[in-house]
């Protein structure tokens, strides 16, 4: 065989196996994402058994630890409903009432539980207008 054609034959067989794999990647991104919803949207729609990720702020007062097991609310940012979530696994110094957490969920009965260990607190950003101003 022709040196010059065995380069071309090469080159052809590498960019192919380099196509098919970008493909495989951006696939397995793609499928392995999922859009983090709101309370009020896991009420209205959340099947039993499929994971989904809830973010919205806890609430105030909710937060009962028992070993590793918390139980707390989770609501939306209008407050216009919330969720109660039983979750095990280690929590953030930062995981209190009134902060954002994300945490993957699946929903059992009237509750959802948190996946070990995939909660998230959320800093408050330094950059948000503080609620009371020192003049």
């Amino acid at each position: 065989m022709d040196p010059a054609r065995k380069r071309r034959v090469r080159l052809v067989v590498a960019l192919s196996a380099a196509v098919l794999l970008a493909g495989a990647l951006v696939y397995t991104s793609f499928s392995a994402s999922s859009e983090a919803r709101s309370p009020s949207q896991l009420l209205a729609g959340a099947s039993a058994g499929r994971s989904y990720q809830l973010t919205g702020r806890v609430v105030d007062g909710s937060i009962q630890k028992h070993g590793t097991t918390y139980r707390f609310e989770v609501r939306d940012r209008d407050g216009k409903a919330a969720v109660p979530v039983v979750y095990t696994g280690s929590v953030a110094d930062t995981f209190r009432a009134g902060r954002e957490v994300i945490v993957t969920v699946k929903r059992e009965g009237d509750a959802f539980v948190g996946e070990k260990d995939s909660l998230v607190t959320k800093c408050p950003s330094k950059f948000t207008e503080s609620k009371t101003q020192k003049t």
